[in-house]
């Protein structure tokens, strides 16, 4: 903790939605070493108390998926799945004010800690609106899945991505998904209907080695500058896009990074092969494979002996309706419409697990109905404050109802 820096701790008078969400937040879920059987375990806890099915699933060793089952009056009718991940990205203890594993509240009810955004609050958010609506005595047609998956924050490859591929997915019997979204720091609430598509090139460059006293031709460096130059102009279009167009978003463009640089041996060796990877990702409007192919023109046009490969290369473009003629929709958007919550429609501009489950045919929203807030997420001093906290458990608590009450869709019969 920063020297003269106090937090408030305990409070005799603190909302128990808050002490949970405190106390699933000090479980530290943190990359690379997640503590992930604390957090089924607590997971599973809270909702064995709220008298919710349990289901495990181990999708590889150590990769666990926690199932929480509310069942429906009418199970053949597809259910609502609400999910969540457990994991959280690492911190950098000394940039932050407090402990970030120890939920600290300052006198503002600002709950600091890593995952407080991304995205533990909406976990017990999820089952804090369960509570609620059990203790109303309400029951609704549709059954909702509550599902708890690891390793999202390194891709999902070892937790959502092998979890749709199983029988235990297909079971559930998906008809509509609720996944993570972003806070907003306006008084809109940001709703997700796709994502870009994360492609992850290297790009390597051979050449003629040598000397490095000499003007060696046609350098691996060479060939490089012209592939960077290429890939980084595109880039800079890219951004004045977005900057000279207000309507659109972050999810509307092509955002590319050269983020690592390889080669060369010593101060005075020309290298024979040099690399640079890219992150780019994609916004669903755009044709992949006219994309791919310009990245083909790029390389061609540095130079013989320049080839790319793809470390990650997700094809799945698929968005979710918000059409007021889908069911789905029309019950999300008239709760927020009776709530007065202004929505703001966008593409997420990373890339979250509700990929997974759109590729697996199933429509997926991105909402973590935080406005009002700083965006924090990966960031230093992660927080949430406990009123926009418990306002989430109180829109969840009217669009769970919504949401299992659609009325039988036309393939159900």
């Amino acid at each position: 903790m920063a020297p003269g820096k106090s937090g408030k701790n305990t409070g005799a008078s603190e909302n128990p939605s808050v002490t949970l969400f405190r106390e699933y937040l000090k479980i530290d879920t943190v990359h690379p070493k997640p503590d992930y059987d604390a957090a089924v375990q607590f997971l599973e806890r809270v909702g064995t108390d709220l008298g919710l099915a349990c289901q495990k699933v181990e999708v590889c060793q150590g990769r666990v998926v926690l199932i929480l089952t509310w069942q429906g009056t009418n199970p053949r009718l597809r259910s609502v799945l609400l999910n969540s991940h457990t994991d959280v990205v690492p911190v950098f203890e000394e940039h932050w004010t407090y402990p970030p594993f120890e939920a600290v509240k300052d006198s503002q009810g600002n709950i600091y800690a890593r995952g407080a955004q991304d995205m533990k609050c909406v976990s017990i958010q999820y089952l804090e609106a369960i509570r609620r609506l059990k203790a109303e005595g309400k029951c609704f047609a549709r059954t909702i899945h509550l599902t708890f998956v690891p390793d999202e924050e390194v891709g999902g490859h070892k937790g959502m991505e092998m979890f749709v591929q199983r029988p235990e997915f297909r079971a559930l019997n998906v008809g509509f998904a609720l996944d993570e979204g972003l806070a907003s720091p306006s008084d809109t609430f940001s709703v997700f209907y796709g994502e870009k598509s994360p492609w992850w090139i290297k790009v390597k460059c051979v050449g003629s080695p040598g000397h490095g006293s000499r003007f060696i031709s046609n350098t691996a460096a060479e060939k490089m500058h012209k592939v960077i130059t290429s890939f980084l102009a595109f880039r800079e279009s890219e951004k004045q896009r977005l900057n000279s167009d207000s309507s659109l978003t972050l999810g509307d463009v092509t955002s590319l990074n050269l983020t690592m640089l390889e080669g060369g041996v010593s101060f005075n060796v020309v290298p024979s092969e040099m690399a640079a990877s890219f992150d780019v990702r994609i916004p669903p409007t755009v044709d992949l494979k006219a994309f791919e192919e310009q990245v083909a023109a790029w390389c061609r046009g540095a130079g013989d002996g320049v080839t790319y490969e793809f470390h990650q290369k997700c094809m799945d473009q698929h968005v979710t309706s918000t059409n007021e003629s889908d069911p789905w929709w029309k019950a999300f958007s008239g709760v927020c419409r009776d709530m007065k919550l202004q929505l703001k429609l966008e593409i997420f501009p990373a890339a979250t697990d509700s990929r997974y489950i759109r590729a697996a045919g199933h429509p997926a929203i991105g909402f973590s109905p935080m406005n009002r807030t700083p965006v924090l997420l990966h960031d230093h001093n992660e927080f949430l404050n406990e009123q926009v906290f418990l306002q989430g458990i109180d829109i969840y608590a009217r669009l769970l109802p919504a949401l299992a009450s659609v009325p039988p869709l036309p393939a159900e019969g």
